[in-house]
């Protein structure tokens, strides 16, 4: 199919003509006010030459460009291949559209395919942000300029820096792609493949993207971030690393409330969730289905709801829910806890841990209301037992060393002499106990008050009698390690997830493709339509 042939340029203005083959063979010289079209394009100088026969245009002085009334192009110096439908303007350069203004030395525009491009660093403003590039490429129909050289976008409330961006004049909206970042007073973001909403100031990252505060860091997967609320989610692979509290959050979703003026914050994570906390060099692995942080700093307050679990390399425990306050160095066990300290066993209707903030380290242990402490004999295959209406421990190096059970005490304790040989059970009641523990189990028992009982050689205490009311070892529960503090259900979740992500990884890098908002935002935004503009009055910044 043969392309259609261009209309000639026609001129519709000069104040005057001139013709002179010999000195400038097939031009003819416009002067003063010069004004000529071409299929919807007009140009206006002060100065032009036309090539008839090329169909070409050499325009000089006060050149302006205007197709319709959406696109205006100022110049000193331009050129207009009408056959083909290329422009090049030169000379203080001033590109317009309806939302954006691109100012440049030198610039060339395909009216074909409607797009310009320069590659003299240029800058481009409009009612929101000014950009700065090296080069760029404007695509008109989509009102988009792409930029694959340094870009800098330059907002009142940050500063947005790419390699690889597009950006659409009339709704703001930026796609970054590489390495790039967003510097503001309040954080630092790094991505390699996001978009970032200039108007409405809300974002969401794709690729190794982190949000970063003076105190905190965040990382995930994915990241979707509100300024003006400043609050963040991630999911998947989510990290928030404490810096002031030496503290970490893990887990596959979270969301991240900021107010910047109190510090107060709060954060809300789920789907393997875990809270980890430095004790003295030794970290504190606490898991909940769903963990909440509150507050400001150095008052930070953490809860996790069902079926909760902890972790550190001395002590593990379950309970169902949990609440630990930093500025009260309490740990609060609620809802049928179990504790395991070393080889003992600890349960209680309520558990309160109690550290020093100073030191750093645990200092006391309160158990509140049926209190029960086992630990496997060290040679046979009986249970060291003590239980109480209440247990009051002390740690020190967090390890527990003192405990008191008081009130309704009961013991029974297996005596061993210096070469291990048991001697008898101890079998008593008395009103306070109070117990020495050496790191693996209780070393000596003091009973204080109506004390009641007797040491029975082992012959002489049948089995049925050597276990109190209440008695439940529950080894095969223990916690051993910082993994085991994870269900089944979350563990299957966490390998598909890392899974998925490991084949993502593995595929080629694209951006983000423009979303229906992005290319209906015209449509689903209408402008009132601008009272047509004449020509002649050249409505030029200079």
């Amino acid at each position: 199919m043969q392309a259609q042939k261009s209309s000639k340029i026609i001129v519709e203005h000069a104040d005057f003509f001139n013709k002179d083959d010999e000195k400038i063979p097939d031009a003819v010289l416009l002067q003063g006010n010069v004004r000529v079209r071409q299929e919807g394009v007009v140009f206006t100088c002060n100065k032009a030459y036309i090539f008839e026969k090329e169909n070409y245009l050499k325009a000089f002085g006060e050149v302006q460009m205007v197709q319709g009334d959406t696109l205006f192009l100022n110049s000193k110096y331009a050129e207009y291949n009408g056959e083909v439908k290329q422009a090049y303007a030169t000379g203080n350069v001033v590109m317009r559209s309806t939302d954006a203004t691109l100012v440049t030395d030198t610039i060339n525009f395909d009216r074909k395919t409607q797009e310009a491009f320069y590659n003299s660093y240029g800058t481009i403003t409009n009612k929101e942000n000014t950009l700065k590039s090296k080069s760029g490429r404007y695509f008109a129909n989509e009102k988009k300029f792409r930029f694959l050289t340094s870009v800098t976008i330059i907002n009142p409330k940050y500063t947005i820096k790419s390699n690889h961006l597009d950006y659409y004049t009339n709704s703001g909206h930026s796609y970054l792609f590489g390495p790039s970042t967003i510097t503001s007073k309040e954080n630092f973001i790094y991505t390699e493949k996001g978009f970032y909403d200039t108007k409405k100031n809300y974002a969401y990252f794709k690729r190794k993207s982190y949000i970063k505060y003076k105190d905190r860091l965040i990382e995930a997967d994915s990241l979707y971030y509100d300024r003006n609320r400043e609050y963040a989610s991630g999911t998947n692979n989510v990290k928030i690393t404490d810096s002031i509290n030496k503290g970490i959050i893990k887990g596959h979703y979270a969301e991240i409330y900021r107010n910047l003026k109190t510090e107060k914050d709060s954060m809300i994570i789920t789907k393997r969730a875990v809270a980890i906390t430095l004790v003295e060099k030794d970290s504190m692995y606490i898991h909940g289905k769903k963990m909440l942080v509150t507050g400001k700093k150095g008052e930070r307050i953490v809860r996790g709801f069902n079926n909760v679990r902890f972790y550190k390399t001395d002590m593990s425990g379950k309970c169902d829910s949990i609440h630990s306050s930093q500025k009260a160095a309490l740990t609060k066990l609620i809802g049928r806890p179990i504790l395991w300290n070393y080889e003992n066993q600890m349960t209680g209707d309520v558990m309160h841990l109690i550290g020093n903030n100073d030191t750093e380290k645990l200092d006391s242990l309160k158990v509140l209301n049926n209190a029960f402490i086992i630990s496997k004999d060290s040679i046979g295959t009986g249970y060291n037992q003590v239980k109480g209406q209440n247990l009051y421990g002390k740690f020190k190096d967090n390890k527990l060393y003192d405990v008191d059970v008081v009130k309704n005490a009961e013991v029974i304790f297996y005596m061993r002499n210096d070469q291990h040989e048991l001697i008898g059970i101890n079998k008593n009641v008395s009103s306070k106990i109070n117990m020495a523990l050496d790191k693996k189990t209780i070393d000596t028992i003091t009973f204080f008050d109506q004390v009641d009982g007797d040491i029975y050689p082992e012959k002489d205490l049948p089995e049925n009698a050597r276990k109190l009311r209440g008695f439940i070892w529950r080894a095969d529960e223990r916690i051993k390690s910082k993994d085991d503090i994870f269900p089944e259900e979350e563990n299957i979740m966490d390998a598909k997830i890392q899974a998925e992500k490991k084949i993502e990884m593995a595929k080629d890098n694209n951006p983000i493709k423009p979303s229906k908002e992005t290319l209906d935002y015209d449509k689903n935004n209408p402008k009132p339509k601008p009272e047509k503009t004449d020509v002649t009055t050249k409505p030029m910044v200079k």
